[in-house]
């Protein structure tokens, strides 16, 4: 599964509007700034989020968006479904008996891919922009020491996560 511009961008400005709105509306040219990201498609994004109800609108003077629930009460998940972008990992239609190839039957895989496109939606479920921005979602991003090598993460010249997947050395 591949997740397009529009959910990446969608959530990149939540997180942005939550990291700088103080009560009072931000504009979108700020996070267009802030986060690199056209300031036109960033209007269509927010038309999406503002019908799925997650942002307000304040026309006027010093006008902009706010949130319109609690950072943590913002799924991620919710973001993404906003901006019309699917949570699935398959080309099947979820709960369609039929699948996707040409004789209408479902590959070997097809459950496979059904249950991860699952766990991506229920990860996405359990974390919220408030998780985001105070940096509680884990990654490997953040295991690398200040101005340390890769030596000093626990492998040699090795990212993190590629010095965990290597085996155990020998005697």
């Amino acid at each position: 599964m591949k997740l397009s511009t529009k959910g990446r961008y969608a959530v990149m400005a939540m997180c942005d509007l939550a990291s700088h709105t103080e009560d009072k509306p931000i504009a979108l040219a700020d996070i267009a700034e802030r986060q690199e990201i056209s300031l036109s498609y960033l209007e269509q994004l927010f038309a999406k989020l503002r019908r799925g109800g997650l942002v307000k609108s304040v026309r006027g003077p010093g006008g902009g968006y706010l949130l319109a629930h609690k950072a943590a009460e913002t799924r991620i998940s919710d973001i993404i479904l906003s901006v019309d972008e699917p949570i699935r990992a398959t080309r099947c239609m979820p709960g369609q008996p039929m699948g996707c190839r040409g004789n209408q039957s479902r590959c070997q895989t097809h459950d496979l891919w059904e249950e991860l496109g699952n766990q991506i939606y229920l990860y996405l479920s359990s974390v919220t922009v408030d998780d985001v921005i105070s940096r509680r979602v884990l990654g490997t991003s953040g295991l690398m020491p200040p101005g340390g090598g890769a030596e000093e993460a626990g492998g040699e010249g090795l990212l993190p996560s590629e010095a965990a997947a290597q085996p155990p050395a020998m005697g």
